[in-house]
């Protein structure tokens, strides 16, 4: 990675502005997961063992502007006081008068949790001033959250215009596994999709088919490209206006995109809904697919042996629903033993490996659903390219 991290710049007697991901799960206002907040901790500790005092800032959710108690990061700084063991002040807002009151009595090792940067309706809109304000807070800017790292927001990408900005540890962890995805992979190199459109990754099919060995396509997005190669898939979901584009692909991609060969088939889209399990071209009327099937989890199974490399983003079925769960947790036990390196998008996979019971089994787990994506297709990511070049 070509980018300055924490590790570059002196720290002792400064204050640093660092950008994390607290935008946790809530309910009742309390935490209900805390993965973000650990993943913050290694770069919070070594700025505080470094002789620094620390301002952190985050979003939370989608508040409408102004200030509102539900969210608040008040009950995040709690738990990330719980974690180091120190105690953290919570200010009442991101910038203005009162923050730099607080800011100025801050001494070396003390930590404060600005509030809620989306309190501030110009921060989604990138506003110069409000950065600048943000930046005035500190000397240092250090940007630790990837998976907001792909928004240009006042927090992740206007800051860095006003201060020495570096990346944290896990901006830094996550940019080399994503690195290994797309500048040098090692091969055999298996990259894997689901998810339920094509038409959010077309982008990434098209940049990891000009790098992978073979691309396994599963999740809704697989009935397009059946429906492309003349499957009739009944009642799925197909995206009529993609299967041109599908059928593009296909025919540039040889034989390098595995499809499912059978389907775990429902009467309707509901948990209790009818279930059988069919070939791919023999689904009843009036019945739609919602999971890979034993035939085409063998099929990942021979094409996963020996890889090197395996790059997965989107589940292969509607694993919310038990019925409709088991070709993805099975593919993420066969990913976690396949002795490859294994690199997880954030969203709905982390998740997924997660409930699978193998999560701490892959080499990398992103913390960034919508980042990990963006980076997959190729796409500069405005938080990452604001920092300071090595």
């Amino acid at each position: 990675m070509n980018k300055k991290t924490v590790k570059d710049v002196d720290l002792k007697g400064k204050r640093v502005l660092m950008r994390v991901d607290f935008n946790v799960p809530m309910e009742g206002g309390k935490v209900t997961d805390d993965k973000r907040i650990k993943a913050a901790l290694p770069t919070i500790q070594y700025v505080l063992d470094h002789g620094a005092s620390l301002l952190l800032m985050s979003h939370l959710g989608r508040p409408k502007g102004g200030f509102d108690p539900e969210f608040s990061l008040k009950a995040a700084t709690e738990v990330l006081a719980g974690h180091l063991g120190i105690p953290v002040q919570m200010a009442p807002d991101c910038v203005g008068p009162e923050v730099e009151k607080m800011v100025k009595t801050l001494k070396p090792g003390g930590v404060i949790m600005l509030e809620n940067t989306r309190f501030h309706p110009e921060e989604e809109k990138n506003d110069p001033e409000l950065a600048r304000k943000m930046a005035s807070l500190g000397d240092i800017f250090v940007n630790d959250a990837f998976g907001s790292a792909h928004r240009a927001h006042s927090s992740t990408e206007g800051v860095a215009h006003f201060l020495p900005a570096v990346s944290g540890f896990l901006m830094q962890e996550e940019l080399e596994y994503l690195n290994r995805a797309t500048a040098n992979p090692e091969h055999p190199y298996v990259a894997i999709l689901g998810g339920a459109k094509i038409s959010d990754k077309i982008l990434v099919v098209e940049n990891l088919l000009a790098k992978c060995d073979w691309l396994m396509i599963g999740g809704g997005m697989a009935n397009t490209f059946l429906a492309a190669k003349g499957f009739n898939m009944q009642n799925s979901l197909v995206e009529a206006d993609s299967i041109n584009t599908a059928k593009a692909i296909l025919a540039k991609s040889g034989n390098r995109i595995v499809l499912p060969i059978d389907a775990v088939i429902a009467d309707k889209f509901e948990a209790d809904a009818d279930v059988k399990t069919v070939e791919v071209d023999k689904i009843p009327v009036g019945w739609r697919m919602m999971d890979i099937g034993p035939l085409t989890l063998d099929l990942y199974k021979k094409t996963l042996k020996g890889a090197k490399l395996v790059v997965w983003n989107g589940p292969v079925g509607v694993f919310e629903m038990p019925k409709f769960a088991e070709g993805t947790f099975t593919l993420a036990k066969l990913v976690a033993e396949s002795g490859a390196t294994t690199v997880i998008g954030g969203g709905d996979t982390a998740s997924a490996v997660k409930k699978a019971g193998v999560a701490k089994k892959m080499t990398h787990v992103s913390t960034g659903g919508g980042a990990s994506l963006e980076f997959l297709e190729g796409k500069e990511l405005p938080g990452v390219t604001a920092l300071m070049n090595k």
